[in-house]
């Protein structure tokens, strides 16, 4: 499923007659992770005008696995289409890394892009996130937290707001409170990103669900789920759906049938196209 992703979002990235050049810039340290250098990797158009506007591209892997390399065409992908796109670095889940560094980390990565807006010739009130699976539920985080909610952490630009304007969530979980799980979930992601079981850190699964936060000021959000995803339940996405729009907020869920954690060819092409022109509309003013 990987491999066919990546392949799709080449072919999304293609330039048009008139698409911009795209060019990269690998390994630029964001921020700090505990004592560790924050890298990410950024596309962005090679000419234009500008400014442009930025979307962060959160890597899946359960919050234990997974590298910022696994989004590169991804992030081509959207510099092709006029955005300065990056894939950041975020801890992965240890017992030295528990929830919320990975939040923190991403936060970080956000903070840098408004922090280098004129280096990079960004427009700076129009950053987007987008993640699959776990950088799902980190790109909506990122879309549902303020300052307030204590989740900043210490990476760097601390007097730089974190919050997007637009999220996208492909089959990202939102409710970690939730009992039903594809098999071996709990054990293998859950209990390292939290530091237990629901029964014993009932407080660190409430806080780190983006259900928690949902509502009116939510950024406006664009989510897919496959309705035969058995890993991760098409209700976390609905629950989320639900919350914001019933709050006043802006959301919108596509259940994509017959789909499970993870989507065919043309369904994901389709939904590709259909998340590029949701941040056009959101980010391009």
């Amino acid at each position: 499923m990987r491999s066919l992703i990546l392949c799709l979002l080449a072919a999304l990235a293609a330039p048009t007659a008139n698409g911009p050049a795209v060019r990269e810039e690998l390994d630029v340290v964001f921020g700090k992770g505990g004592d560790t250098d924050l890298k990410l990797d950024l596309a962005m158009p090679a000419d234009g005008a500008g400014p442009f506007p930025a979307v962060v591209c959160i890597h899946a892997g359960g919050w234990v696995g997974g590298k910022r390399q696994e989004m590169s065409q991804t992030i081509h992908a959207l510099a092709g289409r006029g955005y300065v796109a990056v894939s950041p670095d975020y801890r992965l889940a240890t017992a030295q890394a528990r929830f919320p560094a990975q939040v923190e980390d991403c936060k970080a990565a956000v903070r840098w892009l408004r922090a280098n807006a004129v280096k990079y010739n960004i427009d700076p009130d129009h950053i987007g996130a987008v993640g699959f699976a776990a950088g799902g539920h980190l790109a909506c985080m990122l879309g549902v937290t303020d300052k307030e909610d204590g989740l900043d952490g210490a990476g760097g630009n601390a007097d730089v707001s974190s919050r997007v304007q637009a999220v996208v969530s492909f089959f990202g979980p939102t409710d970690l409170t939730a009992k039903d799980w594809g098999p071996g979930v709990s054990e293998r992601n859950l209990v390292p990103l939290l530091g237990g079981t629901l029964e014993e850190k009932p407080e660190a699964y409430r806080k780190a669900s983006p259900l928690t936060y949902a509502g009116k000021n939510a950024a406006p959000l664009l989510l897919f789920h496959g309705a035969a995803d058995k890993m991760v339940l098409v209700d976390q996405s609905r629950w989320m759906a639900e919350k914001i729009a019933s709050a006043g907020g802006v959301a919108e869920l596509v259940v994509v049938e017959g789909e499970g954690h993870g989507f065919r060819s043309e369904k994901l092409l389709q939904c590709l196209g259909k998340m590029v022109t949701f941040f056009d509309e959101r980010l391009k003013p």
